[in-house]
């Protein structure tokens, strides 16, 4: 019997891109191990968590088990250890610097390309906990090729230990489209939506420009999203008249404002992926996007780009979408033909041969190879 352990620290924090694929993996990593895929042969898993307030996930194969605890780095440091008796996969950044069979998910190096954007604390732990775990675990999983060369070039982890294993689209079309009563307002064909907080690497200082440059011509610019102070900081913004600020958003609401929007802007100035990007492709929402990153590597040539310093770029793009229907409706179809390449089901797929590779049962895992 092959055992491993699933790191659920994740099950405890406020939800963001990060949780999101962790618990999508988990989520297709139970499908496979219960549909019998043969990289799953002989395995036998535990979701470890600390206490939840929902309680344990259901799952089909994958067996949920409490550790108690209160849910942060002391708990996945000194109390998920104890549980481990073979591999561990933590997919949420950082995990237990003890367990040296162990899989890590890490997401970006944000904290290092854009430190004005996280809290001192954030930084400081970041600075020397990844690395160390890029020096002891068996394997270090990121999002995108980008990230990949990126943990590389700040000597996070060596290029032989990296592999990608992106995020998937289809939780996104899950999704039940509905609008929240106040929200009826905020979304519309002359509306841009912007998901993203007021952190500084995600740019929303250009986009209230844009909606500025914007107002003449009766485009409006809704904002979804919050500022984790714990994790990020964020300075002071100036909103104009048509602007709208909807908080954070469920993902109903979120189905409904990508389906009723001109399109979605994505401004960033770094990201480990996009996930944002990747969903609204998913949904038939066209996007433009900020051309550095890891974004082009996730929109290829269905999306429209702009740089994330030129607001006059930004607002000819928009424009171009608003008065070109079949420029419009041709990034949709190309959009939602992208997205269908990104699964959560192949990406935990290559987890499993990860697995699979550590206890032994296939040659050793390929390194990550870069893009040309």
């Amino acid at each position: 019997m092959r055992d491993w352990t699933i790191n659920g620290r994740f099950l405890a924090q406020p939800g963001t891109g990060v949780q999101r694929y962790a618990w999508e993996i988990v989520s297709a990593l139970d499908d496979l191990i219960a549909d019998g895929s043969p990289w799953a042969r002989g395995l036998n898993v535990t979701l470890a968590h600390p206490p939840l307030a929902s309680g344990a996930p259901m799952l089909r194969a994958i067996r949920p088990r409490l550790l108690p605890g209160r849910p942060g780095h002391w708990w996945e440091q000194f109390t998920l250890p104890g549980a481990v008796t073979g591999g561990l996969i933590s997919l949420g950044n950082t995990g237990p610097l003890s367990v040296r069979k162990q899989i890590v998910c890490m997401h970006d190096v944000n904290a290092r390309l854009f430190p004005a954007s996280y809290s001192l604390p954030f930084r400081a732990l970041y600075r020397v906990l990844q690395p160390a775990l890029g020096r002891r675990v068996a394997r270090v999983a990121t999002v995108s090729h980008f990230s990949a060369s990126q943990l590389e070039a700040f000597g996070i982890a060596p290029r032989s230990k990296i592999f990608v294993a992106p995020n998937g689209h289809e939780h996104a079309r899950r999704w039940s489209s509905r609008f929240a009563p106040a929200m009826l307002a905020r979304g519309g064909p002359d509306t841009v939506l912007m998901i993203g907080s007021p952190a500084p690497h995600k740019n929303m200082e250009l986009m209230l420009e844009v909606a500025r440059r914007l107002e003449p011509d009766g485009v409006r610019l809704a904002i979804a999203g919050s500022l984790d102070q714990r994790v990020h900081q964020g300075g002071a913004a100036t909103f104009g008249g048509n602007v709208s600020k909807l908080g954070r958003v469920d993902d109903g609401a979120l189905a409904a404002l990508m389906a009723e929007s001109l399109c979605l802007a994505f401004p960033s100035f770094t990201e480990g992926f996009g996930l944002p990007v990747l969903e609204a492709m998913a949904r038939g929402c066209p996007v433009v996007s900020s051309d550095r990153a890891s974004m082009p590597e996730i929109g290829g040539d269905a999306i429209l780009y702009a740089s994330p310093e030129d607001p006059e770029a930004w607002r000819q793009a928009i424009l171009r979408l608003r008065a070109d229907a079949s420029l419009r409706n041709a990034k949709i179809a190309q959009g939602r033909a992208r997205a269908a390449l990104f699964s959560w089901r192949d990406s935990a797929e290559i987890y499993l041969r990860e697995m699979a590779a550590l206890d032994g049962i296939l040659a050793p895992p390929l390194a990550y190879v870069a893009q040309a």
